[in-house]
């Protein structure tokens, strides 16, 4: 069992960086892919970026490569979405999971996390 909590949301202004980080207790966190999802109301679940479990590969949306950079600290259990040149378009709530592999399928991860709200105001 891993359980995982984000944290970093908030009201930002178009242009602005935002960090989020999401921080797993539990089962070895090393052994896990980690990615970020985002959603909207009546939307569906929205890849945003993933990395494997050395960190040595990543993964990113069409919509957020170059803007957004995934990152993980495997010595302090926790995983990270530094997000630039934010935009309203980015607002939704973002949540993390775990997974065996990164996959842009919401089905394949077996951990989430509870979200954190993101609202970019322009």
């Amino acid at each position: 069992q891993v359980q995982l909590v984000e944290s970093g949301g908030g009201l930002v202004q178009a242009g602005d960086s935002l960090r989020l980080s999401c921080a797993a207790s539990g089962r070895s966190f090393s052994g896990y892919a980690m990615a970020w999802f985002r959603q909207t109301p009546g939307k569906e679940r929205e890849f945003v970026a993933g990395i494997n479990s050395s960190g040595g590969s990543t993964y990113y949306a069409d919509s957020v490569k170059g803007r957004f950079t995934i990152s993980r600290n495997n010595a302090k259990n926790t995983v990270y979405l530094q997000m630039s040149s934010l935009n309203a378009e980015d607002t939704a709530v973002y949540s993390c999971a775990a997974g065996w592999r990164v996959r842009e399928s919401h089905s394949a991860y077996n951990y989430w996390g509870q979200g954190t709200q993101v609202t970019v105001s322009s």
